[in-house]
């Protein structure tokens, strides 16, 4: 088992080794001295230092009241989300599958170990109430790896308790400065090991690294969206895996954004290589379909059937769309897990790497993003006015149905290469970005009532062999009929209004 704690704190260093009085913050009644831990952490990462280069952090740590396994995901500056595990001499089997999409096949080994005589106090208010832990810590710093050294330093930490004010922080922080007390350059003690214990030539002084230079040619910002993508895959990993809602749905949206990437900007990006990993992606976002379209699914049904009047309720009807929701979700919450740890999908990340370090670039990737970018949205737009139209000027069925379903992914692939040409075109791409959205929006509505009519058409029959009346089903299904309706009476006007208004 392993339990997530959000932690909110802020890091300083002074050049005394006390604590400054606190009394005068406002809210503070009482300084509780806790007394003093020894601490003794070892920090795991590759031989290259994956998880230190996305700000994760991996220990086995004893002493405290929280020994165990800790694994840190960042959040925010000062805030980042803990993940422990009981103390075992290897890494528990949660924590290592949430480090997958970073570590790969790579070994994971101790690289520096850090020992803390931590001495603690308690920020309390008048009624006794925790507000926040502050800590005196004196660190010994050891490299484990190379010809590193050791370093010691003294900081000061203060850490929000549960539940409490973030804004309570900057009020002990504004008493710290006055008292010559400075935010530690640092964000977390593994950082700072880090730097100060590497071999003299290779310490980088706490600097960080540059970030790329600004995009410049078509390829530089078709590059950069691929990039952004591959980058959030990697990054929704963990998430997925815990569930955390709308991760994802995230996930799957990056997996198609590449995809059209490859295929609108295929002047840009050589198919004949990013083709086949298209179709990995491609497979990925089936398997995280299936939890996504379970998910969105069960939510539109279960808030339409909150949304009608007891007297149109007849039968088990919530138990039996309970039970149908908890089968389908189950099945495809095991099934990812099991895609998320396959050699395939490990593989696939990968090549995306490989693909981003060394970007198959065509001619057109040299040319300019005011002309080569446009071009290949001015495309896709064309493509999606052609099908609209013929959409729109069909009759009402089952042929609709398709051509709007159609218009869909189309008004997506237009989205997509409209986001990636935001940095080379300006307001003219983010002006499409939006109504883009929109559209995707309105033919959103009316795919999900075609899916939501053929799942109470399962439910209606399932409800008729077990003896159950059918009528409620019914009367969702209508509604459905009525929504699906609706979208297709706005778009004419909709899409008018998108023409007139798109300068691309």
């Amino acid at each position: 088992m392993a339990d997530t704690k959000r932690e909110i704190e802020r890091k300083y260093e002074s050049d005394d080794s006390g604590l400054p009085d606190l009394t005068g913050v406002a809210g503070v009644d009482a300084v509780v001295d806790k007394g003093v831990a020894h601490l003794d952490a070892t920090y795991y990462d590759t031989a290259d230092e994956r998880l230190a280069a996305a700000s994760i952090t991996l220990r086995r740590r004893t002493g405290g009241a929280d020994a165990g396994w800790h694994l840190k995901f960042p959040v925010a500056p000062g805030v980042r989300d803990e993940i422990r595990a009981p103390l075992s001499d290897t890494l528990p089997s949660v924590l290592a599958g949430l480090i997958r999409s970073r570590v790969r096949d790579a070994q994971l080994l101790p690289v520096v170990r850090l020992r803390s005589d931590r001495d603690v106090s308690d920020l309390v208010d008048a009624t006794g109430r925790v507000l926040a832990e502050v800590s005196v810590d004196a660190v010994h710093a050891e490299r484990l790896t190379g010809a590193g050294g050791t370093a010691q330093w003294t900081e000061l930490e203060v850490e929000l308790a549960d539940d409490g004010d973030p804004a309570f922080l900057d009020k002990v922080d504004k008493r710290l400065r006055k008292a010559g007390v400075r935010p530690s350059g640092s964000a977390s003690k593994l950082a700072r090991a880090l730097i100060e214990t590497a071999p003299k030539k290779k310490r980088r002084n706490g600097r960080p690294t540059p970030p790329p230079p600004p995009p410049v040619t078509a390829g530089d910002h078709v590059l950069a969206y691929v990039r952004e993508q591959r980058d959030t895959i990697v990054a929704l990993d963990p998430a997925v895996r815990q569930d955390t809602y709308d991760a994802l749905h995230r996930m799957r949206v990056a997996t198609r954004r590449m995809r059209s990437a490859f295929r609108s900007y295929a002047k840009v990006l050589d198919r004949t290589v990013t083709d086949p990993v298209g179709e990995e992606l491609k497979w990925l976002a089936a398997e995280l379909g299936v939890g996504r379209d379970s998910e969105v699914l069960a939510e539109r049904l279960s808030t339409a059937l909150e949304g009608l009047p007891t007297t149109l309720v007849n039968g088990p009807v919530r138990t039996r769309l309970g039970r149908w929701t908890d089968a389908r979700r189950g099945g495809s919450r095991r099934r990812l897990t099991g895609v998320l740890d396959s050699s395939r999908y490990l593989a696939l990340l990968d090549t995306l790497d490989a693909l981003v370090d060394e970007p198959p670039f065509l001619e057109d990737a040299d040319g300019k993003p005011e002309k080569v970018i446009a071009k290949a949205v001015r495309k896709d737009f064309g493509r999606l006015t052609a099908l609209v139209e013929r959409a729109i000027a069909l009759d009402p069925g089952t042929e609709r149905d398709l051509a709007l379903h159609e218009s869909r992914k189309k008004a997506k692939r237009a989205r997509y290469s409209a986001e990636a040409a935001v940095g080379a075109l300006g307001d003219r791409a983010s002006a499409l970005v939006k109504s883009m959205k929109s559209v995707q929006t309105l033919l959103g509505d009316h795919q999900d009532s075609v899916m939501a009519r053929q799942s109470l058409r399962e439910l209606s029959a399932l409800a008729h062999a077990a003896g159950e009346s059918s009528f409620t089903y019914g009367v969702l299904y209508g509604r459905e009929e009525q929504r699906a309706a609706a979208a297709e009476l706005a778009l004419p006007v909709a899409w008018r209004k998108i023409t007139e208004a798109t300068d691309i």
